[in-house]
């Protein structure tokens, strides 16, 4: 038996008997059905925010719910399987997140409920038809990623004006990064800055695709919120600091040790999406439910590796900050 096996078989066997002794009972159990991007590991904190989120609405693991759980472990390429696994179990909502997850789910099915832990523009990727309709079996939530990586761009730009070469880290198995690359253009040209893009498939690419950037001049590295580059935010930002390039991403780059972070709140993200998968077991259709644009934004910056850069932060940047690491 792999591991992958095993730790699915032990994370389940913990619900069966207090499950079992539910259902025993005549009570109703939810099963909700959850599909990761990454490893286990890696989403515990966004995975332990979606469950506080159950907890203040009343559903307690092993009493009244059982959470089904399936990894792709950085593969996405098994995302299909993995939700078809989900789907066979009769789960009665199916969570997921990010773009691949999001548009593999909604080929997958027409009739289980689907709730959105975020996209980063899920009407540009055409998961949903609009906010306000989102129309079939999918609702959830979303923000603007292109919008983000033009701010980003920004802040590297007050923190050394000079920079015109900007790397994009690219996953070509995650659709998102066209329609989001293509955003960037304008917004690029405006700042005088020219896109680079470096595509990887996975962590053993990240060193191959940074020593190509210093071979080809790059000033500096913007990060999008692909699952794969969250789950290795520190060994990214180690070898932007490595390759002495700026670099700028979501707050949890920042967190690691990148130069920037900017972008929205994800753990709220999952104890919201817990009152999503409320609504659906409560019987509100996921077609009536509007998709939830996110609101706050918050600015980190890391200036520990701005001293090791050499780099002089503009004061201006530093009051924007909602958290400045020293």
């Amino acid at each position: 038996m792999n591991r992958r096996k095993f730790i699915t078989l032990l994370g389940g066997a913990a619900a069966w008997p207090a499950a079992a002794s539910a259902q025993q009972q005549g009570a109703k159990i939810a099963r909700i059905g959850f599909l990761g991007s990454t490893f286990a590991s890696n989403w515990a904190s966004r995975v332990e925010a979606f469950r506080l989120g159950l907890r203040h609405l009343g559903y307690v693991e092993g009493e009244n719910t059982v959470i089904e759980f399936r990894w792709a472990e950085e593969n996405y390429d098994r995302l299909a399987e993995l939700t078809t696994e989900l789907i066979r179990l009769k789960v009665d909502v199916l969570v997921v997140n990010g773009t691949p997850g999001s548009l593999v789910a909604k080929r997958a099915t027409t009739t289980v409920p689907i709730v959105m832990v975020h996209s980063g523009d899920a009407v540009a990727a055409g998961i949903v038809a609009s906010l306000a309709r989102p129309g079939g079996n999918l609702t959830g939530m979303t923000y603007f990623v292109p919008e983000l990586m033009a701010k980003r761009m920004e802040m590297l730009k007050d923190v050394m004006p000079r920079i015109s070469q900007v790397a994009i880290l690219v996953k070509p198995d995650n659709p998102f990064f066209v329609t989001a690359l293509r955003a960037l253009e304008e917004p690029a040209k405006s700042l005088s800055i020219r896109l680079q893009r470096f595509e990887v498939r996975g962590p053993n690419d990240f060193e191959d695709a940074f020593a190509a950037m210093a071979k080809s001049s790059v000033d500096a590295v913007v990060i999008l919120e692909d699952a794969v580059f969250v789950s290795n935010a520190r060994a990214i930002a180690e070898l932007a600091t490595k390759y002495r390039l700026l670099s700028a991403g979501f707050n949890e780059f920042a967190q690691a040790g990148g130069l920037i972070g900017y972008g929205v709140n994800f753990l709220e993200m999952y104890r919201r999406a817990a009152v999503f998968v409320d609504k659906i077991l409560r019987g509100v259709k996921p077609a009536d439910i509007p998709v939830e644009q996110a609101t706050k934004f918050a600015v980190v910056t890391n200036m520990k590796t701005a001293k090791a850069l050499g780099l002089d932060v503009p004061t201006s940047l530093l009051l924007r900050s909602d958290e400045v690491i020293e």
